[in-house]
């Protein structure tokens, strides 16, 4: 969602800026969801060309990200409301703010590098942390707890299934080999394990680490992010104003063909519009001056 910078306001790089400001133009009385506020990065480019009249509303489920959200959009003239839920319960957060109806929907479904660098996560395998990979502190279960507690099919159609890892059975059989002598308890127990497993390991001219497929699945499932998704895309319809806009920017196959084949089942029912017959892309540009925009994707709909 968002890279560390020091000389904004924001302290990040939202991705996708220029094509969001060209592509998703509200008028300025217009009630935008940020379902994904992090920082609050998207959410001023929007919240800029709203007059008084104009609302933004942004969720997280991240209380550090809502605070500094608050800070970054307190001199905005439009009502801002920063709500910690998670996205997949927007109805019941719009009811319990007095709104049925907005007219923009807009998702950013990839997460912060203060997340990603946050000791206390257990997202990264650069340093060693706690194996947690919750984004909100308050949900029951974490990474911890499914690789150590899931039977070894279990995890290995969990890592197949959400990371996209041939490997996924082997990773499996070496995990439940390891757990029989001790917990898995950190970030780089368990990258050891996996780099084991393969029988690949980081190096210099490796591009991706050899546990990133396994570290994402893990992520997915603890934070349940596909579901989540599938929430939000099925409960948005209801919720848009007549031409109100949704957009979603995914950062994987998963999320992407989750949302494509939404927006698709949409047209077909005659409820939406696609805009972007292929996703919208980073430029070069963006990506020479923001690496993590790389995979970025956004695909746009309009409520018929």
């Amino acid at each position: 969602m968002c890279e560390f910078k020091d000389n904004t306001s924001c302290e990040h790089i939202p991705v996708l800026t220029e094509q969001i400001a060209e592509r998703l133009s509200v008028p300025q009385d217009a009630v935008v969801v940020d379902a994904t506020v992090g920082h609050g990065g998207h959410s001023l480019l929007f919240g800029e060309k709203l007059g008084p009249g104009g609302t933004i509303i942004g969720l997280d489920v991240d209380e550090k990200s809502l605070t500094r959200a608050q800070t970054a959009l307190c001199d905005l003239e439009c009502e801002v409301i920063l709500v910690r839920s998670n996205f997949a319960d927007l109805p019941d957060v719009l009811a319990d703010e007095g709104y049925s109806k907005v007219d923009l929907i807009f998702a950013d479904i990839g997460f912060c590098s203060a997340q990603l660098n946050d000791p206390k996560r257990g997202f990264s395998f650069q340093q060693n942390m706690p194996l947690d990979m919750r984004l909100d502190d308050r949900l029951k279960v974490t990474a911890e707890q499914i690789v150590n507690d899931y039977e070894e099919k279990e995890l290995a159609d969990l890592i197949f299934k959400y990371g996209d890892e041939r490997g996924s059975r082997r990773i499996a059989r070496y995990i439940a080999e390891f757990r029989k002598t001790q917990r898995i308890k950190s970030t780089l127990q368990l990258a050891n394990v996996i780099c084991k497993a393969l029988n690949k390991f980081p190096s210099p001219g490796r591009r991706i680490h050899p546990a990133t497929k396994t570290f994402q699945a893990l992520r997915i499932a603890v934070n349940d992010e596909l579901g989540c998704l599938e929430e939000l895309l099925e409960a948005a319809p209801a919720l848009l104003n007549k031409n109100g806009l949704i957009a979603v920017i995914s950062f994987h196959s998963l999320e992407d063909r989750i949302v494509k084949n939404n927006f698709r089942e949409n047209k077909r029912l005659q409820t939406y519009e696609i805009l972007t017959k292929k996703p919208i892309n980073p430029t070069d540009e963006e990506i020479s001056r923001n690496p993590r925009a790389r995979s970025s994707k956004m695909r746009i709909a309009r409520r018929i």
